[in-house]
């Protein structure tokens, strides 16, 4: 696998929240899984020796496991940029620290302008008020923040929730996203292919809490590898990567970067598109991750 770019680690099953939607099935229940602290140290020192720019912390919520800042630390001493998806329910006060360094960015879910529909997507009582606080801490400790909206469908205030974020002065990326049928999210249709966005495995992956490793963290019934047991490189490069984006070219026509980063992942999966040069979509140059 030449050229892969970014990483999602997926570091809990933990999660304060029991999102209706939620494509990990995360939750108070989950746990750390079986990746040790130095399982994680050595997938990240296997990502950045790979050419890996930019890893995401994520879960579950990721600020829940307690050695996220020495994993942050180790991946900015390895030279990526860094990205901690929370949802921002509570933040102690030492991460504001982690997440304030040069090279961290953070970027979070949000779902409405009122309380009662925000929580009735989170199941977490006063989360929409603790996040929204939270979006401010950051604004004010000139974090860079980037935002998901994700819109289930019946009628979300999801407009009046960008005007929210506007009104906060939330002036980074803040990007809808439709619901995703998979782990919580599944409504009518199994997990499939046709979920995703088709770009899953070029140029990006994701690990799991066990180790697993994704073509992307919403393709989770792909597994193709696990880094407990085989070298990461050896599991991007192997078979199982190889059929999974045979699986994925045989529903998705090969498509261009486009400049505007659509179609892409969620908001909630990857960042999606920030100008690294121009021209056409390369490795090294116009969108990040490259989707050619």
């Amino acid at each position: 696998m030449n050229g892969i770019s970014f990483l999602w680690l997926e570091i809990t099953g933990k999660c304060q929240l029991q999102c209706l939607h939620c494509y990990a099935e995360s939750g108070p229940s989950g746990t750390d899984g079986d990746m040790t602290a130095a399982d994680w140290l050595s997938t990240i020192d296997q990502a950045a020796d790979l050419g890996v720019e930019m890893v995401q912390f994520i879960g579950g919520e990721p600020t829940l496991h307690r050695s996220l800042p020495v994993f942050v630390n180790h991946a900015l001493g390895r030279g990526m940029q860094v990205e901690v998806f929370s949802n921002l329910v509570r933040v102690a006060p030492h991460l504001w620290e982690v997440f304030a360094q040069p090279g961290v960015q953070l970027a979070t879910s949000y779902y409405s302008d009122t309380p009662e529909e925000h929580e009735r997507i989170t199941k977490g009582r006063g989360s929409h008020l603790r996040t929204r606080n939270n979006i401010g801490e950051a604004l004010d400790r000139s974090i860079q923040l980037r935002v998901g909206v994700i819109d289930l469908g019946d009628g979300q205030r999801v407009d009046q929730a960008r005007g929210e974020l506007a009104a906060l002065g939330v002036t980074g990326e803040v990007r809808v996203d439709h619901l995703r049928q998979v782990g919580r999210g599944v409504r009518t249709l199994a997990p499939d292919v046709s979920q995703l966005c088709g770009h899953c495995g070029r140029g990006k992956a994701a690990v799991g809490p066990d180790g697993s490793v994704w073509p992307c963290v919403f393709s989770r019934w792909m597994p193709v590898g696990n880094v407990r047991r085989t070298p990461l490189a050896d599991v991007l490069g192997g078979r199982g990567m190889a059929d999974a984006i045979t699986e994925l070219d045989s529903q998705f026509s090969p498509r261009p970067c486009d400049p505007a980063c659509g179609p892409s992942c969620s908001p909630a999966c990857n960042p999606s598109c920030w100008p690294t040069g121009a021209g056409p979509c390369r490795p090294k140059g116009g969108c990040q991750p490259n989707y050619d």
